[in-house]
């Protein structure tokens, strides 16, 4: 290498050096406050923000996010919103300032909790069932005067139609070993059923025949299933429930679950109730009642006293997950994964 070719190396990496220099200062330089910042916030609440510019470089514009939806109409420092008018659970804002070419996003975050305290119910035991054992349960629904039952765990997972009175399968489709199965739903004739990990849903007809298949979206893993007559509702192990259109499976928009402490993370299996989603959280003893507009917990019912006659019942693994809404009886049917009971029950609101 001669002397003129070992400068223009050490002329490129100087500039490069700068140039390097040059853009880390400009996104060092500018953050995103909370200018009202509180421990909690209540729904009479604002909040405020704002672009601080430390060196005061000045901006050419900036672009407002909130949960990644842009903001119209707003390219100030400064951004205020009732709380009210915001969804619960984890807000995330976001200010996007661009400067000569360059743009830098900068962010900051509240969770807005649930208004009101939750109401725990009690319950009435009107019936006990058998249920097998090797069904490790992730989802239960009748259809008519058919159960539906979809079990998991790797090289066990099916999906089955289970006589209420002995808890045998009259019929199942077992699914390939590396699928994992998670809830089902039943919607216009079609049974809708997900795996945990698999990146995948599966469409079936009632009699168990594998009719289609559906891709996740931004919800990576499936966990529990319910639909309102119209939409799908899936849980994916967050605080999210995602709403979906049955037909394309587009993932239309979601709630984050939320009581008056935190979010709730980990819901499970799924249930259409009068208007409600009635969720399982994992590892709890309890029915969760959620408003499936707002995400908002409403109820918990106690079920401890079920959870108490399972003998192989534990925290870690043989779970309280099952919930199937009987319209016909206007009870509720519950059970958990490997128990050896289904218990019908009515709750005493």
């Amino acid at each position: 290498m001669n002397w003129k070719n070992a400068a223009i190396i050490l002329l490129a990496t100087i500039s490069l050096t700068a140039c390097k220099n040059d853009i880390d200062t400009f996104k060092d330089n500018y953050s995103l406050e909370i200018t009202n910042p509180k421990n909690s916030y209540t729904n009479s609440d604002s909040i405020n923000l704002s672009v601080i510019d430390a060196s005061e470089i000045g901006n050419d514009s900036i672009i407002w996010h909130i949960n990644a939806g842009k903001v119209m109409g707003e390219n100030s420092n400064t951004l205020s919103r009732k709380l009210d008018t915001q969804p619960y659970g984890k807000l995330t804002f976001e200010a996007s300032i661009y400067k000569d070419g360059k743009v830098v996003t900068k962010s900051a975050h509240i969770t807005r909790l649930a208004p009101n305290n939750v109401k725990v119910y009690q319950i009435e035991e009107i019936a006990t069932y058998p249920h097998k054992t090797e069904s490790y349960t992730q989802g239960l629904e009748f259809y008519g005067d058919s159960l539906y039952e979809s079990t998991g765990q790797f090289k066990e997972s099916d999906l089955r139609i289970t006589d209420v009175n002995s808890g045998e399968a009259l019929k199942k489709f077992e699914l390939p070993d590396h699928i994992f199965a998670e809830g089902m739903t039943i919607l216009d004739n079609k049974v809708y059923q997900l795996s945990w990990q698999a990146g995948y849903g599966y469409v079936y007809d009632l009699s168990l025949n594998r009719i289609d298949e559906f891709k996740y979206g931004r919800s990576k893993e499936g966990w529990g299933l319910c639909n309102d007559g119209k939409f799908l509702y899936k849980s994916d192990g967050t605080d999210k429930i995602w709403k979906i259109d049955p037909i394309t499976f587009e993932e239309i928009s979601y709630v984050q679950v939320v009581s008056t402490k935190n979010s709730i993370t980990k819901i499970n299996e799924l249930e259409w109730i009068d208007g409600k989603i009635y969720a399982n959280v994992y590892q709890t003893n309890g029915i969760t009642i959620i408003n499936p507009q707002t995400g908002v917990v409403e109820g918990i019912v106690d079920l401890k006293s079920l959870t108490a006659q399972i003998p192989n019942a534990n925290k870690d693994d043989n779970v309280l997950n099952g919930i199937a809404f009987n319209p016909k009886s206007g009870t509720i049917f519950v059970t958990g994964k490997r128990w050896d009971k289904m218990f019908e029950i009515k709750i005493k609101k």
